[in-house]
C-alpha cells in the first residue's frame, strides 16, 4: 500500500482520491491553529510556493487530538489559515491522526510505511516520492524550511 490508496476529504467537503498526486513530491502535515508551531503555516506557504512549479504539494490535514488546539469549524480552520498564513496549498477536512478514530492516511503512515511510529504532535511531518512512498518523517520541532527537509525537498523533485 501507499498514499496514493486512500481517499480524503477536502476542506470542501469534496472528497478526492490521494492517487491525483501521483508523480508529485508531497509534504504531509497534521495541523492545529491554537498550537505552539502553528506559526509554520507561514514555512509550509513558503515552501509550497517556491516548489510547486516542480512538482510539490504541501497537503495539510487540521487535527484536534493533541490538547484541542483545533476546535475549529472546517470553515472556521480555511478561514484562519487564509486570512492569517493565505496559504494556497490544499487543506483538508478536520480528521483524526491517531486512536480508534485516525483516518486511514495516517494510518498507513504510522502503521504500515518505512517511518513507523505515532504522530506526536500537530505539525508532523511526512515527505512522500512521486510513487506514494514515505521517504522521511520530521517531528514538530523542524521547521518547515530547515536545510535538512528543503534538501530532502529538493533531492526528492525530479531534476532538469
Amino acid at each position: 500500500m501507499n498514499m496514493h490508496a486512500v481517499s480524503m476529504t477536502l476542506n470542501s467537503g469534496e472528497a478526492i482520491s490521494l492517487a491525483d498526486y501521483k508523480g508529485k513530491v508531497v509534504l504531509i502535515v497534521n495541523t492545529a491553529s491554537r498550537c505552539g508551531f502553528t506559526s509554520q503555516y507561514i514555512g509550509l506557504e513558503e515552501l509550497y510556493l517556491r516548489y510547486k512549479d516542480r512538482g510539490f504539494v504541501v497537503l495539510a490535514f487540521p487535527a484536534n487530538n493533541f490538547m484541542g488546539q483545533e476546535p475549529g469549524s472546517n470553515e472556521e480552520i480555511k478561514s484562519f489559515c487564509e486570512l492569517k498564513f493565505k496559504t494556497t496549498f490544499p487543506l483538508f477536512a478536520k480528521t483524526s491522526v491517531k486512536g480508534a478514530d485516525m483516518n486511514p492516511l495516517f494510518k498507513y503512515l504510522t502503521e504500515d510505511s518505512a517511518f513507523k511510529g505515532p504522530v506526536t504532535w500537530n505539525f508532523n511531518k511526512f515527505l512522500v516520492d512521486g510513487s506514494g512512498q514515505v521517504i522521511a518523517r520530521y517531528d514538530s520541532r523542524v521547521e518547515p524550511l530547515d536545510p535538512e527537509l528543503v534538501a530532502a525537498i529538493e533531492k526528492a523533485l525530479p531534476h532538469g
